[in-house]
């Protein structure tokens, strides 16, 4: 039987083989199997990785300066590792690295607008510059259209979404894909939401632009896994961010409120609970994870 490569055993097996393959679990953490064969025989140990650990590595987040972005980025810095902070709000993205220098992690502001290729190539250079390599990266910076049916949307609003919601993704991917390329590694999580599965009234440019990030995803995921580089989607659904606080001051309530009401788990997400499932998926807890779109909606879009 030909051997399965595992972490460095900590613990031995003992125990008699069923069917050529016995388990002996010595603890939550860690377990050993024996493989045995005819006249070979022989022991491997297999211990679980720490699902949330990004120790020492750099993780790049777009559209960090509130909201899911800044809980990401936050996430990450906890997890271990240094952070840089794109958005292009230069006074909340200083404010929101100062926050987490204060708190002692390790914090680099810079501000970039994700529609302009030219400063994503320079976020990226100057990531480089400062931490010598990229590892893990979200693209989440994004805008929403304003409301109108398909035949009154303006081009000028539908170039300006595509150009962060889309075109944006599309830039910070090429970019961050050069640097892991040349690495050998990496992992990035691009920023859909259920707006990239579904439809909806009035939001037809924004639900184009997410469900654009969903294709660009797949067919970059299917590249660049040989390369040892995965590329993955979140699809947020209603989550309390600055952007759900825009549509009750644009006089939605009532419609975030018959969301809610729609959504199983009734309530808003939290910008915590997006951040987590970022960090797992570029963590190596999630190494098989490749192309997936990740729903975390509470269980709206299943009915």
């Amino acid at each position: 039987m030909p051997a399965i490569p595992v972490n460095p055993a900590t613990v031995k097996v003992v125990g008699k083989p069923v069917n050529g393959i016995s388990i002996d679990y010595q603890s939550s953490m860690t377990f050993v199997v024996r493989y045995t064969q005819v006249s070979l025989s022989f022991n491997k140990t297999i211990k679980s990785t720490h699902i949330m650990e990004i120790k020492d590595k750099v993780a790049l987040i777009t559209g960090a300066a509130m909201g899911i972005g800044f809980a990401t980025a936050k996430a990450f810095a906890q997890a271990g590792a240094s952070v840089v902070l794109a958005d292009w709000d230069e006074q909340q993205v200083h404010a929101a690295a100062e926050q987490l220098s204060a708190e002692g992690y390790k914090a680099l502001p810079i501000v970039c607008d994700v529609s302009d290729d030219h400063a994503v190539q320079a976020m990226m250079e100057k990531t480089v510059a400062i931490f010598g390599r990229l590892d893990a990266a979200f693209n989440n910076a994004a805008v929403q259209n304003v409301l109108a049916g398909a035949a009154d949307q303006t081009p000028e609003d539908f170039d300006r979404v595509t150009s962060i919601n889309l075109r944006g993704v599309w830039s910070c991917m090429k970019y961050e894909l050069q640097q892991m390329r040349k690495q050998g590694s990496g992992a990035i999580v691009n920023c859909s939401s259920i707006g990239g599965i579904l439809g909806g009234s009035q939001r037809g440019t924004y639900h184009a632009a997410k469900h654009g990030v969903i294709g660009l995803t797949k067919s970059a995921a299917l590249e660049y896994a040989p390369l040892g580089i995965r590329v993955n989607t979140v699809c947020p659904g209603i989550i309390h961010t600055p952007m759900v606080n825009a549509m009750i001051a644009g006089g939605q309530q009532q419609v975030l409120d018959a969301m809610i009401e729609s959504v199983p788990v009734k309530r808003l997400g939290r910008p915590e609970e997006i951040a987590s499932t970022v960090v797992w998926l570029c963590s190596d807890a999630a190494s098989l994870v490749v192309g997936h779109t990740l729903v975390v909606d509470g269980g709206y879009s299943i009915q």
